[in-house]
C-alpha cells in the first residue's frame, strides 16, 4: 500500500493543507510531509491520531482506493511535494505507478544538498537550471551550472547536487523510471 500516497490523496480531497492537518493532530509540519512522500512510516498511534483529524477510521483509511485519473493537466497547487530538508520537490502527479518518466519542480534552499552519500539508482535524469546556482557532482566531474544550463547523465553513475550559493537554486527535472 502507498500510505504517503492515500494520505495525501485524502487530505487534498478534504480541501486541507498539511501544515492544516498538522494543526489539528498536533505534530510538525514536516511530519506530514516526510508521511506522505513515504520517507517515513508513522506509527499506528500516530497514523491513528492523522486518520482522526481528517476525519476517519483506520479501517476507512486502509479500505481507501484513490484511482488518479490519468490528468493532462496540473495547477501549481496540485504539484505533490516530496522533499524535505530544505530541497523542495514538487512533482508533477501524485501517483507514477505505471508511469516511465517523473518530473520535478526543484528548489534547494542556500548550502542545501543531497547528501554526503552519492545517490544512484537505474535510469537516466536530466534538468535545467531556472535560477541561482548548483554544484553538480557526477562520479569524478564536478562543475557549478548557472540560469540556463543543463545537465543529462545516466543516473547509475554516483552523483550529488549542492547549492553553494547565497540564493535558491530552481530546477526543473526529469527522471526515468520514477525514483520516489
Amino acid at each position: 500500500m502507498d500510505l504517503g500516497g492515500t494520505l495525501y490523496a485524502l487530505r487534498t480531497q478534504r480541501g486541507l493543507s498539511q501544515r492544516e492537518l498538522a494543526r489539528r493532530c498536533g505534530v510538525a509540519n514536516g511530519t506530514i510531509s516526510l508521511i506522505e512522500s513515504n520517507a517515513i512510516n508513522p506509527s499506528v498511534g500516530l497514523l491513528r491520531q492523522i486518520v482522526n483529524a481528517l476525519p476517519m477510521n483506520l479501517s476507512e483509511f486502509f479500505a481507501f482506493e484513490h484511482i488518479e485519473e490519468r490528468k493532462l493537466f496540473y495547477r501549481a497547487e496540485e504539484l505533490r511535494e516530496i522533499g524535505g530538508k530544505g530541497i523542495s520537490y514538487r512533482q508533477i502527479g501524485t501517483n507514477l505507478n505505471g508511469r516511465a518518466l517523473q518530473i520535478l519542480n526543484e528548489v534547494y534552499e542556500p548550502r542545501t544538498d543531497t547528501g554526503k552519500a552519492m545517490l544512484h539508482h537505474t535510469g537516466e535524469e536530466g534538468g535545467i537550471i531556472i535560477s541561482g546556482e548548483i554544484e553538480v557532482t557526477v562520479a569524478d566531474q564536478r562543475t557549478i551550472l548557472g540560469a540556463g544550463d543543463a545537465y543529462y547523465f545516466d543516473s547509475n553513475l554516483p552523483h550529488r547536487f549542492r547549492n553553494i550559493g547565497k540564493e535558491p537554486c530552481h530546477i526543473v527535472s526529469a527522471a526515468t523510471p520514477p525514483t520516489f
